[in-house]
């Protein structure tokens, strides 16, 4: 099987796999609240809060149009799937490696060092070049690729906003 041949699936398939994505994605909310909340108590302060409403729409927008298309066309590429599974580990190395640290937010804590472990000895933001491979893999593994592209560019436009505000948020650590 390669990344260009599509199996049709039984719809249950792809709705366990996008039911799956959001049970991952609602635990990631709830470690996040934990930490936000510590590392407030502690002196933390947020940046850019005002562009994280679109980051949630963004990701809540693309599980969704996900959603209708598996309804309509419940097609797979196994290759593409164990794409999307391989980078999941990846996002625990993240998550793993920033600690209690780690936020859906950009929550700050002054006196707290910067990560330089796990993947951040190699790439500035890993997470977010996880995030961008997510939006743009799963849906071409379900032969979404409209969504794939609409989603892509609508993930760039809000993580342009965010990289902004979190480079400030860690000129401000150093």
């Amino acid at each position: 099987m390669d990344l260009l041949s599509f199996m049709p699936v039984p719809r249950l398939w792809v709705f366990t796999v996008l039911g799956l994505v959001a049970i991952q994605r609602v635990a990631e909310l709830f470690i996040s609240r934990r930490h936000e909340r510590a590392l407030r108590a502690q002196g933390a302060v947020e940046y850019g809060a005002g562009h994280y409403p679109f980051i949630v729409a963004v990701h809540a927008g693309w599980l969704a149009a996900l959603s209708v298309w598996a309804g309509v066309a419940p097609v797979m590429n196994p290759a593409g799937i164990a794409l999307y599974l391989a980078l999941q580990p990846v996002r625990a190395w993240v998550i793993a490696s920033l600690g209690r640290y780690w936020t859906t937010r950009i929550i700050s804590l002054p006196a707290a060092p910067l990560v330089r472990r796990g993947p951040y000895r190699f790439l500035k933001h890993p997470n977010y070049t996880v995030v961008v491979l997510e939006i743009a893999l799963l849906p071409l593994a379900l032969g979404a690729w409209p969504i794939a592209m609409v989603f892509s560019v609508l993930n760039a436009w809000v993580l342009r906003i965010r990289l902004s505000a979190e480079n400030q948020a860690l000129v401000a650590r150093r």
